[in-house]
């Protein structure tokens, strides 16, 4: 005999966001956690495969898979987010997009570069330290792209390093101490870090006091823009000055 059952909204309470990841990518999800936990939003998430050798030819060549993972998801999101920053400026933030929605008809989509600009002009900063993983051939569009949009680089520093599961295990303090050295330039108002595979989630804050400056990073920006573009209110969710604040 059939039990009777009723329905709900399902874990999340009805808000429902994606997360496309790149296969090599180890820490996105981990530092989502910290933001999401104990909220009512039901995260998925779906792996694209990505080359652990970071360079704008192998980053383009995602396009090519962005549909087909997209719609590895499930169907009735709010907002899905490609977690690639380096991936989401060389092939373009509306292609992210227009390749998302073929799977997922008029889902709000974010990425990171796209959200790290959002999240700049939400805290004011037009001139930026910028400190990031990758090689020149992946910084040299991220800048520009950010500059077209009034944003500017007025110091910038890398670990030049091509292999993402390097990156992974970069620790936080060389980060935090990157950062420090960019901050000697009175220039920059605040400070992006780059890559969603680099983590930053432990010295936000500490950076942030230690400077008088606010930090954005590829993985709270894109969280933060998701939950703005879901209609949330996320203050005090995440780390960071960015978190306080409202789009």
């Amino acid at each position: 005999m059939a039990q009777a059952y009723e329905l709900d909204q399902g874990f999340g309470d009805g808000l429902r966001l994606g997360l496309i990841v790149l296969s090599t990518d180890e820490s996105l999800e981990n530092e989502a956690r910290t933001v999401l936990a104990g909220r009512p939003v039901s995260l998925l998430h779906a792996r694209i495969p990505a080359q652990p050798d970071v360079t704008p030819d192998a980053l383009r060549r995602m396009a090519d898979e962005m549909t087909t993972t997209a719609a590895r998801l499930p169907k009735g999101l709010d907002v899905i987010g490609y977690g690639c920053t380096s991936a989401s400026t060389i092939i373009g933030p509306e292609r992210v997009k227009s390749l998302i929605q073929e799977a997922h008809p008029g889902v709000g989509v974010s990425d990171p570069i796209s959200a790290v600009s959002a999240a700049l002009k939400a805290l004011g900063v037009g001139k930026i330290g910028y400190a990031s993983p990758y090689v020149q051939s992946v910084t040299a569009p991220m800048r520009a792209f950010l500059a077209e949009r009034g944003i500017d680089t007025v110091a910038e520093a890398s670990f030049d390093q091509a292999d993402d599961y390097t990156v992974a295990r970069i620790a936080e303090g060389s980060t935090r101490n990157m950062l420090e050295n960019l901050a000697k330039n009175d220039d920059a108002e605040g400070f992006f870090t780059s890559c969603t595979n680099l983590r930053t989630f432990g010295i936000i804050d500490e950076v942030e006091a230690a400077t008088g400056r606010p930090v954005v990073s590829s993985n709270q920006a894109l969280l933060w823009h998701m939950l703005q573009l879901a209609g949330v209110d996320a203050r005090g969710w995440g780390p960071g000055r960015l978190f306080q604040t409202a789009a």
